[in-house]
Parts: C-alpha cells; sequence; structure tokens
C-alpha cells in the first residue's frame, strides 16, 4: 500500500519554499511588468503570502484567458503571478512524492522526460511494430473531474491543510457540466450537473493533475491488460502491436475504463495505423524512412517571423529574442528531415537595418 504523507503544509509555507517557488516562477519572465512589481518588494511579497498561506486566507485570483493557435485554437488560462509562486511552492513539495510511483513511459513535464524523448521511444517503437493504436482524450483538461482528482491526490496526500489548498486550486476553475456520453453518469449521489470538472491550460499544477489522473489508467493499461509498449504524453498515448484485432479489443477496453474518470477518446484521431500511411504524433508526421514536420508548425514559425520583424523594426523587442526563437523553433524542426526547409526559411527574414536572425 502506497505511502500517506502528512505534516506537508508548513513545509509548503515556508519562507524558504515560497523563496524558491519565485525564483522558478519568474524564469524566462523576469522583465514582465507583473514579474518586476512582485519582485521590487520580494521579501514583504512573500512574507505576505506566508501570512495568507498559514493563517488560512489565502485564495486564487482571477485568470486571465486569451486564445493561441495551435493545430486547433486553445484558450489558455493565465494565473496572477503571486498565484503562480504558490503553485511552485506547492510543486515543489507533492511531485517528488507522486512523480516516483508514475510509469516510465508517460512524458509530458516531467524532469528528465519531455517531448523530444517521447518522439525518440515513439519512432523506435514504431520501426518494431507493423500497428500503433494511437488515441486523444476528448477535451482532456476541460473533462478532469473535481472529486476525482481530489480523490486520487488524498491517497497520498493525508494532510488536511494541504489538501484544502489544492481544493483551492482545482476549484479556482471549472466547468459544472453534464458527463458525456457513455461515462458513468451517477457517483457519490451527485447528479451530473453538479459535478465539476475542467482544470485550467496554462497552470503549472495543471500539467501535473494530468499526468496524475492517468496515472492509474497508465498502470491498469501495461500491468493488468499487459498491453504495449506503450506511452503517453499527456492525453496522446500509443500502444504499439502486430496482432490488429487484439489492438481494436484494447481500444475498446480503454473506453470503457475512460468513461468511469468521465472521459472519453476523440473519434476522429482514435484508431489504428500504420507506418505506410502515415501517422501524425506530438507535432510530426512519420513515414517510411522520414519525418516531416506538420504544416501547420511551419505556418506559425512564419507568422511569428513576420510578427517579429514588425516589433524589431518598431523597437518592441530585440535580436537576442528573435534569435532566441529561431534557435528554439530549429532545434525542434531538426527532429524532422528539415535541413532544406530550415536554409530556405531562415535567410528569408530580414530585420531592422539589414539584420538577420
Amino acid at each position: 500500500m502506497a505511502r500517506t504523507y502528512r505534516n506537508l503544509y508548513p513545509e509548503v509555507g515556508s519562507f524558504e519554499n515560497l523563496l524558491l517557488a519565485s525564483r522558478k516562477a519568474h524564469r524566462g519572465k523576469r522583465y514582465r511588468p507583473c514579474t518586476l512589481a512582485f519582485n521590487f518588494q520580494l521579501e514583504d511579497e512573500l512574507l505576505r503570502l506566508r501570512e495568507e498561506l498559514l493563517d488560512g486566507s489565502y485564495r486564487p485570483g482571477p485568470y486571465r484567458d486569451f486564445l493561441v493557435q495551435d493545430s486547433k485554437p486553445r484558450m489558455i488560462s493565465a494565473a496572477p503571478y503571486r498565484d503562480r509562486v504558490v503553485h511552485h511552492a506547492v510543486m515543489n513539495v507533492i511531485e517528488p512524492i507522486f512523480d516516483s510511483s508514475f510509469i516510465q513511459d508517460t512524458y509530458a513535464c516531467r524532469k528528465g522526460k519531455g517531448m523530444h524523448a517521447a518522439l525518440l521511444r515513439f519512432r523506435r517503437h514504431l520501426a518494431r511494430h507493423r500497428y500503433v493504436l494511437k488515441c486523444d482524450i476528448r477535451k482532456y483538461f476541460q473533462s478532469i473531474d473535481h472529486e476525482i482528482l481530489r480523490s486520487l491526490l488524498a491517497r497520498r496526500i493525508g494532510d488536511r491543510k494541504l489538501m484544502e489548498l489544492l481544493s483551492r486550486i482545482i476549484d479556482s476553475r471549472s466547468e459544472p457540466t453534464e458527463a458525456p456520453k457513455g461515462c458513468l453518469e451517477r457517483e457519490e449521489g451527485l447528479d451530473p450537473v453538479e459535478r465539476k470538472r475542467g482544470i485550467p491550460i496554462g497552470n503549472l499544477t495543471s500539467q501535473f493533475f494530468a499526468n496524475l489522473y492517468l496515472d492509474r489508467f497508465d498502470h491498469w493499461l501495461t500491468e493488468d491488460l499487459r498491453a504495449g509498449p506503450y506511452l503517453r504524453y499527456a492525453d496522446d498515448f500509443c500502444i504499439f502491436g502486430d496482432d490488429k484485432n487484439w489492438l481494436a479489443q484494447v481500444r475498446g477496453a480503454i473506453m470503457e475504463y475512460l468513461g468511469g474518470l468521465r472521459l472519453t477518446l476523440h473519434d476522429g484521431k482514435s484508431r489504428i495505423y500504420t507506418l505506410r500511411e502515415g501517422v501524425e504524433f506530438l507535432g510530426f508526421r512519420h513515414l517510411p524512412g522520414r519525418v516531416r514536420i506538420r504544416k501547420e508548425n511551419t505556418k506559425r514559425f512564419r507568422q511569428r517571423m513576420r510578427r517579429l520583424e514588425r516589433d524589431v523594426a518598431l523597437g518592441r523587442t530585440t535580436h537576442e529574442r528573435v534569435r532566441a526563437s529561431v534557435v528554439s523553433w530549429c532545434a525542434h524542426a531538426a527532429y524532422a528531415d528539415s535541413l532544406g526547409l530550415r536554409a530556405k526559411l531562415i535567410p528569408s527574414y530580414v530585420f531592422a537595418g539589414g539584420g538577420r536572425a
């Protein structure tokens, strides 16, 4: 039986932990106005947060929502900066407790893992098997059930005050809606419209909650069902095999299991593929003998470069920021057969004064 951890709350609210959390929160964002304002009176801000946490008066602030255009429009919710410090303070304490129990082949937002490690693992498995069952959960973050999530946290956390803080973070954004078709619609005497669902895309805690919510599913699939090889990145997961009929049976079992978590598979994206027809995974299209970047990814890079050209001309950004953006995209694109594409794209953008990125 997994160990239950108690008396964690004083560690979360300690000044040392909050100071460490503030340093993590401002990485890559130290010159933003909200960060500068907080850090201008850093000690006072941290002492105020510590007092609110310890006396129980802390409450999350309102989110700032904005749309980003990825492969599809996504609503990102940005928490106030002081709340982001609290998120880091919480994660400093609870993430090590849970991460050690996660399976090795879940890759999103974990130390030593990440997207590119998942891509390399995916390609190795794809090269060794005839089929891959690739699944995508429909509106995953918006569908996470608050009561189920709380119960998963409470299995390891026996600290009442910490659970109250986690509940406030979980309930800071919710969508009380009916359960998706095929899910369990009545549990614990609650009507489905009373069940709160949804966590904001953008929170550090949400990334962790997304891993935790499917942790028992990962263990069930790999240990009880013995399906595999298997890997998961957030709500995208793949099962590899050489028996198409067996993979079809696994898909049916997965749909039934996820129903108990109030989740459903995305019908159009959850099916069995072969390498010959091409498989899209984490922004790349994998084909026999080659890997291509998705057209949407290249389109977004072109748009970002045009925007940066304008910003440099107007003095709103620096060549250093442009260079960092180009280097970041090139490092990502290098995981595909993209040398010719990069050689064509990069010299085509000229910035203020004729300088090139």
